[in-house]
């Protein structure tokens, strides 16, 4: 019913209608994501880290949520009593820019007389990283006028934000680079110049409804989103929706050269490929969910989010995307619709199934090799510096401070307290290994707030460190916040996050293809090849990562996010396969079932992946070591997937474990012993089965 409307001859105009009706709304509501987005240290941490504690008791003792930005100058000769003056003068109209609050700390000259360090507090609003973007550009404007070879750069918690903002700016052209990914992949695939319209305008309407309803979210439910997820969401709602973009055209050109009317094909190819694309899409959806188990709001809120931009982007691709291929008929496959045979794969068949106990070892064995570059894997967290793949004016701004100031200057460890403890509590900080120096207490109505300097680099490992000291020292009578403390705070949820949702995931996805293979044994075995790739490509990445690339290391919840892209995507893949090869078990056996069904999907899926896979490279594009890091991670694990686990490892399985690979329930001839079942133990395919041949209609509607 469903099929006949979407695929109909007057009814496909009114989802096409449907669809233009919904998407012009969309769009306005899509332009609005970026002002509900939150980008503050607080909205990503949970509600019950200690750090968040401070951060809500400090505000009491704050004029206003402030951030500060440590304003460094520095001269190669040395700065003079001039620029001394300069620096004063700056500290001034500081003051009365829009979103400085109160006056500036400084300037003060370094021992060395090499550099001058000015503090300012920066109002931080709802808007975030953009609010303090702004006011640091009105700072660097005011410093650098007239500056005569003083140069002049912005560090601390107000840089890094400025800078970051800077960086994410830049996703706006992520989402023209993933276009031009999928248009040039699928002109390869296809060959065609137009046929890749559609895919594009698809995905490209998936993202609108999808950035749409998570405003819708965000502004109304209470949804977390911040820039990680919004770019993140580009990537996936490309990829996937034309990865279903691609499963439905490669069945529908097969249906065609079964059936003359164009719109009986599609109502074919939607009824055959349609479960498979909504089973590996809702595969892909659940485990995202289960995202919202983590207790960072940024990974609880991406999960949602990007379950959203993946049911989007299916309910596209099966109504809006059927809807205009047949609206446009068979020339939109010009020059040609010929289906390859798909010998390739039909000869990789072969040649597994001469000896596939051998071939599924053997690479079983290939990929664990690779899993063992896991333990070079550093997902402690990265600096404020580090997690850029340039050099911002954070990083060269950091290097003068340390060089000629304290190194926890302007950004201290926050000490909250009562005030009948103030001074014990001050004196168990000062003796800490690590503090530089501790301020008197701020008192005000019982509470009393302690402000430590760090003798390290703020957000550095040895900052950490000394954080879980002071911690340690005051007990319970203190609880330590501060951007170090928040950096902390991080890694130790997302590190509970990892053993809290990887094995939830798991059992998830086990059961969803236990259900829909109606199978124990299959979806054990494709469960750990997944998981197999997973580590693979993890262990490659932590590879190339240090010893490629040189990144200082990753972020805390770098390994759950690739698990769980690379668990869902990959079992993706494997869906679109056993899927075809239990449909072609039924009728010829799992033998030449699994064999048929390598030759008819693999090329297809194989295209998929590459689509998949080429996305999410593009998140190269942003000088972020997160997005690099996380863009090479899933797109080579994804890559890995689709050319050798699929095709090569689970292939070997099926032939070698024959017709319990559905067990308890039984398939295809060979569970009653036909002579189909006899044959089919021996007969390997040397090239995929042709189609029917076209009727003779010479004007095909």
């Amino acid at each position: 019913m469903w099929a006949e409307f979407v695929a109909g001859r007057r009814t496909k105009w009114v989802v096409i209608a449907v669809w233009v009706l919904l998407l012009i709304p969309a769009a306005v509501l899509a332009g609005r994501l970026g002002a509900a987005e939150e980008n503050d240290n607080a909205a990503w941490l949970p509600a019950g880290a200690e750090s968040t504690a401070v951060y809500e008791r400090a505000a009491r003792f704050q004029p206003a949520d402030t951030v500060p930005a440590i304003v460094v100058y520095d001269r190669p000769g040395g700065v003079t009593g001039a620029d001394l003056a300069k620096a004063r003068a700056d500290a001034e109209a500081f003051a009365k820019l829009p979103g400085v609050v109160g006056t500036a700390q400084g300037p003060v000259e370094s021992e060395d007389g090499a550099a001058i360090q000015t503090v300012v507090q920066v109002h931080r609003d709802r808007s975030g990283w953009e609010g303090i973007g702004a006011v640091v550009d009105a700072i660097t404007a005011v410093g650098r006028a007239d500056a005569d070879g003083l140069g002049l750069h912005v560090a601390g918690p107000a840089g890094y934000a400025s800078d970051s903002i800077k960086a994410f700016s830049e996703a706006g052209s992520l989402t023209t680079i993933t276009a031009l990914v999928v248009v040039a992949i699928l002109l390869l695939t296809y060959k065609s110049p137009l046929l890749p319209l559609l895919p594009l305008l698809t995905a490209g309407g998936a993202l609108a409804g999808a950035e749409a309803l998570i405003y819708l979210l965000a502004e109304h439910a209470g949804l977390t989103v911040n820039k990680q997820t919004s770019f993140i969401l580009v990537v996936l709602v490309f990829g996937a929706a034309t990865d279903y973009a691609l499963l439905l055209i490669s069945r529908y050109r097969e249906e065609l050269a079964r059936h003359d009317d164009r719109h009986v094909a599609m109502a074919e190819a939607l009824r055959r490929s349609g479960p498979a694309i909504v089973a590996s899409a809702a595969t892909v959806a659940v485990s995202l969910l289960l995202l919202m188990l983590a207790s960072l709001n940024s990974t609880a809120g991406m999960g949602p989010a990007c379950a959203v931009g993946v049911l989007v982007g299916l309910l596209a691709m099966l109504t809006l995307m059927p809807a205009l291929l047949v609206a446009c008929g068979r020339w939109i496959f010009w020059p040609s619709l010929r289906v390859r045979a798909g010998a390739f794969w039909s000869r990789t068949g072969s040649s597994i199934a001469r000896r596939p106990r051998t071939v599924w070892i053997a690479t079983a064995l290939g990929l664990g090799a690779l899993a063992l570059g896991l333990f070079g894997l550093r997902a402690d967290g990265l600096s404020n510096v580090d997690q850029f793949t340039d050099r911002p004016q954070l990083a060269v701004g950091e290097e003068i401070q340390a060089r000629h100031f304290p190194a926890g200057a302007g950004d201290p460890v926050y000490v909250a307290t009562g005030a009948g403890t103030a001074e014990r509590v001050r004196a168990l900080v000062a003796a800490v290994p690590g503090i530089a120096a501790v301020a008197p207490p701020l008192v005000k109505d019982g509470d009393a707030l302690l402000l430590a300097e760090l003798a390290d680099p703020p957000g550095s490992t040895a900052a950490m460190r000394t954080v879980e000291r002071v911690r340690a020292a005051v007990g319970g009578a203190a609880q330590v916040g501060g951007s170090s403390a928040v950096t902390l705070d991080t890694q130790e949820a997302a590190a509970r996050d990892a053993r809290v949702v990887i094995p939830v995931v798991l059992a998830v996805v086990l059961l969803i293809l236990a259900l829909l293979l109606r199978a124990v044994v299959a979806p054990l075995l494709l469960m750990a090849t997944v998981v197999l790739s997973f580590g693979a490509a993890l262990g490659v990445s932590s590879l190339v990562f240090n010893h490629l690339f040189g990144f200082a290391g990753a972020e805390a919840s770098f390994p759950l996010l690739v698990f769980v892209f690379l668990v869902a995507l990959g079992i993706d893949y494997n869906i679109f396969l056993v899927t075809r090869v239990r449909e072609e078990s039924g009728r010829h056996g799992t033998r030449e079932g699994a064999l048929r069904g390598l030759a008819a999907t693999g090329g297809v899926i194989t295209s998929a992946g590459l689509v998949l896979a080429g996305t999410f490279a593009a998140m190269a594009s942003l000088p972020l070591v997160f997005a690099a890091e996380l863009g090479f991670a899933v797109a080579f694990g994804v890559l890995l997937d689709t050319l050798v686990v699929r095709s090569v490892l689970v292939t070997a399985l099926t032939l070698d474990v024959g017709r319990w690979m559905w067990w308890p329930s039984a398939t295809g001839p060979e569970a009653c012993g036909t002579p189909a079942a006899r044959s089919s133990r021996i007969a390997v395919p040397r090239r995929a089965p042709a189609a029917p041949p076209r009727s003779g209609r010479t004007r095909p509607r």
